[in-house]
């Protein structure tokens, strides 16, 4: 036992002289007395106080007879207001919108089809029924590919859509898409196309339509023929 505490003891005084030797006492003193340097504190802000009042703590009215109750102050602060964008109402507002039932739908869809008969025409023809895509929304009015491919420019295009008073309206055909793009809302718009109303399309020239409105609302009505003077006068305002 005395053999391992001196043993002990000399492992020990090694110990020391190599602490020494490497300066650790010095360095752990030096720690101890060093202070870590503090850090900035946060700058707080104070909210602007608009006004204060003296306001009646709740009770229940269990305690309304009691005496009269204790008032503290109440601070106001001033409310900071984030601007918010404002929208514009849209003149074709989906929650406003009026859909077509499927008999009127139908019913303007045969009435242009008997203004198509009436024209007896050897220019090409097409009959579309608005959609809420078409006259909403998107405005884009996709046409029936095999009618594009036959009668329509391979390549985009400008196409004048010339309506019932000979008024021109330029719109952008899409080729690869089949469908008129830019140029088509103006048109909607300025008629006030509705979902249901039926649109005959007379191809006049190779990119001109004279363009009939059969109105959904009015789809009820008896059919009236437009006449063959009408029909000339179409022909002769294209050349």
């Amino acid at each position: 036992m005395v053999k391992y505490e001196e043993l002990r003891q000399q492992i020990l005084e090694e110990n020391k002289k190599r602490m020494e030797e490497l300066n650790l006492p010095l360095l752990s003193q030096a720690l101890k007395n060093s202070t870590s340097p503090k850090p900035s504190p946060m700058k707080k802000t104070k909210p602007r106080i608009i006004g204060t009042e003296l306001v009646a703590v709740r009770r229940s009215p269990r305690v309304a007879k009691n005496p009269a109750p204790e008032y503290k102050e109440v601070v106001y602060y001033e409310r900071v207001m984030i601007p918010r964008r404002v929208s514009t109402p849209n003149k074709r507002d989906r929650l406003n919108f009026a859909y077509a039932t499927d008999d009127e739908r139908a019913a303007s869809i045969e009435k242009a089809e008997k203004l198509e008969a009436s024209l007896r025409s050897d220019y090409p023809i097409l009959v579309r029924s608005m959609l809420p895509s078409h006259v909403s929304g998107g405005f884009w009015l996709g046409l029936p590919s095999n009618f594009c491919r036959k009668n329509l420019p391979r390549r985009d295009d400008t196409i004048t859509l010339i309506d019932e008073m000979g008024e021109e309206w330029p719109t952008v055909y899409l080729a690869q898409k089949n469908g008129l793009s830019g140029g088509w809302k103006k048109f909607a718009v300025d008629h006030d196309l509705a979902d249901g109303d039926a649109i005959l399309f007379h191809l006049i020239r190779p990119t001109k339509f004279k363009v009939y409105i059969i109105r959904v609302n009015n789809a009820m009505k008896p059919f009236e023929n437009p006449g063959e003077e009408n029909v000339a006068a179409a022909l002769c305002f294209s050349v």
